[in-house]
């Protein structure tokens, strides 16, 4: 027999005030997670996703033979170097735009590198990238970006003439974001979207801490950078413990740009769990079971970044942009960072034949559906508050209406559970008190559209 958890909810309807509060009849309900309905939209553009047209990117890249962010001095004519693969990754997006009739704004983001550990003297870096205009007007200034680094390197970081194939590292992230540009950009999302391939990624993250950098400085409001570095699914011969399955998803916990009190706080409400890369994170396995097949689904890694490694997300979460970082389940080492040679049999080097084309497809499935799930989302809920103002066992969360919501869900879940296990429409109110004790559980709100899209859960902060 099922058992039956019965819930009294109180609710305050947008816009009037709390005297108003109505007490909604009592319901059976399990509460338990809804499976998202997926948009046949998005569905169909996810269908455009092509393995080949992924190959012939990273197989461009790999022609300019390197792409060191030093050998900027290399003039783009020679089709040789880091500026030959810059001008060539402008002319695709610009390609896209003409396609789609001028729908993408294409930009260098070009800036001096002063000399330091990896750069040995003032250095010209270059991100490429594309804007997508958000078609709500209400809505344009929420941003979803996704990027991958196009520069790469060899065993010496100094050498920008021997080869520096970089198809994996990270000519296959490249390939991610070019290929969520040519499809995506054949729609329109109410809020904007960026395609992004940034350089100096090698020498210390410096493309991305500019980016980053620039986008704070300007106020945008980015909600999401998705980070593919490494997505090529290596297929070493003979490597039995790769998985072809699976794409590991990386989420700081305790935010990197969190204060002194912000850092109090979460210690004592056990929130380290419970940043916004890591609610992101969250979401981007809700869209992979929604959109992808089984046999393709998103790991959640609970961590920053590998052992001894970083990646591009850290420069957005260093200035407070939730991020997050997709890799491949297993690394083959002997293929990155490594200057093209065989030594005793074994044969290193960063070459498209070690990459798995179709595997970096489902890559681009998994980082388009997440884009254009989000992107075609309400704002989420602004100022969502928890009541703590006295000792009771019931819990009443508040919160702002949000741009494009026509109700709103409070999720739930164990304080020891990974990911959220409950949910619960409460329509569009913005208040709901639940009778469920807040010391045993962590919620969350967010907001729903008319057709079924769901914004990113904001966690309350308490209130008394």
């Amino acid at each position: 027999m099922k058992r039956l958890l019965i819930f009294g909810l109180t609710l305050v309807v947008a816009g009037a005030c709390p005297a108003q509060s109505t007490k909604a009849s009592r319901a059976a309900d399990q509460s338990k997670m809804p499976a998202v309905v997926p948009d046949p939209a998005i569905a169909a553009a996810l269908r455009q996703v092509s393995a080949a047209h992924v190959r012939a990117t990273i197989e461009k890249l790999v022609s300019f033979g390197t792409r060191s962010t030093l050998s900027v001095e290399q003039p783009a004519a020679s089709g040789h170097g880091i500026a030959a693969a810059r001008d060539w990754l402008k002319s695709e997006f610009e390609r896209y735009s003409q396609e789609c009739g001028g729908c993408l704004e294409v930009k260098l983001d070009t800036f001096i590198q002063p000399p330091q550990e990896r750069i040995r003297k003032p250095t010209e870096i270059s991100n490429v990238y594309a804007v997508l205009r958000g078609s709500d007007p209400q809505q344009a200034k929420r941003i979803f970006l996704v990027t991958g680094h196009y520069d790469s390197r060899n065993s010496d970081n100094f050498n920008t003439t021997d080869p520096a194939p970089g198809a994996n590292d990270d000519a296959s992230g490249t390939a991610v974001s070019l290929e969520c540009a040519r499809i995506l950009s054949k729609m329109r999302f109410p809020a904007t979207i960026i395609f992004l391939t940034v350089a100096g990624e090698e020498q210390g993250l410096d493309g991305s801490a500019h980016f980053a950098k620039m986008a704070k400085e300007q106020g945008w409001q980015i909600e999401a950078a998705l980070n593919n570095d490494i997505v090529g699914g290596n297929r070493t011969p003979g490597d039995g413990q790769q998985d072809s399955h699976t794409v590991r998803v990386f989420s700081e916990g305790v935010p990197a740009a969190a204060s002194e009190a912000e850092l109090k706080l979460l210690r004592a409400l056990g929130g380290e769990s419970d940043s916004s890369s890591r609610q992101l994170a969250r979401a981007i396995a809700e869209v992979g079971r929604a959109y992808l097949p089984a046999t393709f689904q998103p790991t959640l890694i609970f961590r920053l970044d590998r052992y001894l490694r970083g990646g591009d997300h850290a420069s957005f979460n260093r200035e407070g942009f939730a991020a997050v970082r997709f890799t491949e389940w297993r690394e083959d080492y002997n293929h990155q960072h490594q200057t093209p040679r065989t030594e005793n049999g074994v044969e290193y080097g960063d070459w498209p034949k070690f990459v798995d084309f179709d595997y970096v497809a489902n890559v681009a499935r998994l980082n388009s559906a997440t884009l254009a799930a989000l992107a075609s989302a309400p704002a989420a809920p602004a100022s969502v508050k928890l009541e703590t103002k006295q000792l009771q066992n019931d819990s009443t969360l508040t919160w702002e209406s949000a741009a494009g919501a026509v109700a709103y869900e409070i999720l739930w879940r164990a304080t020891d559970a990974a990911d959220w296990q409950n949910a619960k429409s409460v329509g569009k109110v913005i208040q709901a008190t639940l009778p469920i004790s807040k010391d045993n559980v962590i919620f969350a709100v967010r907001s729903v559209d008319a057709k079924g899209h769901k914004s990113i859960p904001v966690v309350p902060a308490p209130e008394r």
